[in-house]
């Protein structure tokens, strides 16, 4: 197994070979710089989708723990929308998503920024409102201010809940991630291989009813 300096060596190298590899970004637009397994993207994309599209194919190299995403979404003139233009086109991406409850949201939206409000019941609906929205032309970025309103079940009820839930996925030791409920917020710590499999366990949690916010206390490391 490899240690974990051998690792950091030529991890930048790999995470530009990652941005190149990725059809959604330009590499020659992303700067990234390493220090041990903290990645610092910076540059200027054309989107809030290729931002984001970046920041998670840095997060799939082998030996990424964290990354900081500084790149600025600067939209070219051929592509601007108006704020105006933004708003119906982000009510129509809200309406057209199955998994988005989309007459409980409402948005605002001020130089290409928009801002998602409202409430719903589960924190799984407040990211797939997110994901309808940032993928949109001329969005240069979402503030999520939607809220999770569901009444509060029994916190080690919902602990067990969602416990149960990681169960069942094979990536998942359950020795590794610790659980804590208080007033609808989670705190999920512990240890996991991959992006992928934080990505998945987190997921998971926020799926159980009764959860309002996640606090991430996962750390990334293929070592153990």
């Amino acid at each position: 197994m490899m240690t974990k300096s051998q690792t950091y060596l030529g991890l930048k190298e790999k995470v530009i070979d990652e941005l190149r590899w990725d059809s959604r970004v330009d590499e020659a637009e992303i700067g990234v710089s390493v220090s041990e397994g903290i990645v610092m993207l910076t540059g200027t994309v054309s989107g809030y989708a290729k931002k984001l599209a970046a920041q998670e194919a840095a997060h799939r190299v082998l030996g990424v723990q964290d990354v900081v995403n500084d790149i600025k979404v600067v939209v070219p003139g051929g592509m601007a929308r108006t704020d105006a233009d933004i708003a119906h086109a982000v009510r129509t991406a809200l309406e057209w998503d199955v998994l988005v409850p989309d007459k409980q949201i409402q948005s605002t939206v001020s130089d290409g920024w928009v801002t998602l409000e409202g409430k719903v019941d589960y924190l799984s609906e407040v990211e797939d409102a997110e994901r309808a929205v940032r993928h949109l032309s001329g969005v240069r970025g979402v503030y999520n201010k939607i809220l999770v309103t569901t009444p509060l079940a029994e916190p080690d009820r919902i602990a067990e809940v969602i416990e149960e839930a990681l169960e069942r996925r094979a990536e998942r030791e359950a020795e590794r991630i610790k659980v804590e409920m208080r007033d609808g917020a989670v705190t999920v710590s512990g240890r996991v291989h991959s992006w992928e499999e934080k990505r998945a366990v987190l997921g998971a949690v926020s799926h159980a009813r009764g959860v309002r916010s996640v606090h991430d206390r996962l750390v990334i490391d293929p070592y153990f």
